[in-house]
Parts: C-alpha cells; structure tokens; sequence
C-alpha cells in the first residue's frame, strides 16, 4: 500500500509540474522559443479549456514546432485529428489545421529524461486532462 502511496504522491507532482508550467501559443510560436528536450506535453484548445492532445517526445522543440505546427499529416497527429472530426467542420485542409493551431491553441510541456517515465507519463496526464484526441491501440 505505501507503494501505491508513493505513486498517487507522484502522479499529483508530475501533474502540478505541468500545470505550473510556462503555456506556449502556437500564434507566432518560433522554435528558439522551446528547449529541444525530451518531454511530454499538452495541447490545449484555449476557447474551450480541452485538452485536445497530450503526447511524447525526445525533442520538444522538433515535435512541437516541426512536427504538429509546420509538419504534414503523417508527422502531425493532431492536425490529421482535426481535419477528421466532424465537429470541426472548418477545418478541412492542413492549412486550416495548421490555421486553427495557430488560432485556437496552447500548449504546456515538462521535461521528462527517461523513456519509460515518459510513457507512463503520457499515459498519467492523458486520463487526468480527459484527452480529446487519442491514438488507438495497436
């Protein structure tokens, strides 16, 4: 039981570092605004409060700002999410995706060395922000 202790004591840590953590705008978002570090992160839909997107990665920077804002739909997830959903029927196009992240959405990360704690941590913050978007099990 005191394992268990231990866990829940950690899981509202890693939950607060995020929480406490600087929010990015993907408006005018540059890449020497982030730190290339391994991490895990949060996107968020600022009109709403969602959470849309919680994943994991070993450059922050590269996956953030290459991947989801500037990448295509095989390296952006999210935008392939958003233009798939039919309760976004203004997003139709990667440029549209790529508009609405830039429009509509924030971010938070924290810094996350080990890969295994990252999975776990992806796994953590994606049930306690109630994820919007999920990748299905393989």
């Amino acid at each position: 039981m005191l394992d268990l202790q231990n866990r829940l004591e950690q899981a509202r840590t890693i939950a607060e570092q995020l929480l406490q953590s600087k929010m990015y705008s993907f408006q005018g978002l540059k890449p020497s605004m982030m730190e290339s570090v391994p991490g895990v992160y949060a996107i968020y839909d600022r009109d709403t409060g969602a959470t849309l997107y919680v994943g994991r990665t070993k450059s922050i920077r590269r996956r953030l700002y290459t991947n989801h804002l500037m990448g295509p739909e095989a390296n952006a997830r999210l935008k392939k999410y958003l233009l798939n959903d039919d309760r976004r029927p203004e997003v139709s196009t990667l440029d549209e995706a790529k508009k609405y992240l830039q429009e509509h959405c924030d971010f938070q990360y924290i810094r996350v060395d080990d890969m295994t704690v990252r999975g776990q941590v992806e796994g953590l913050l994606s049930y306690l922000l109630d994820v919007t978007y999920i990748h299905e099990e393989h």
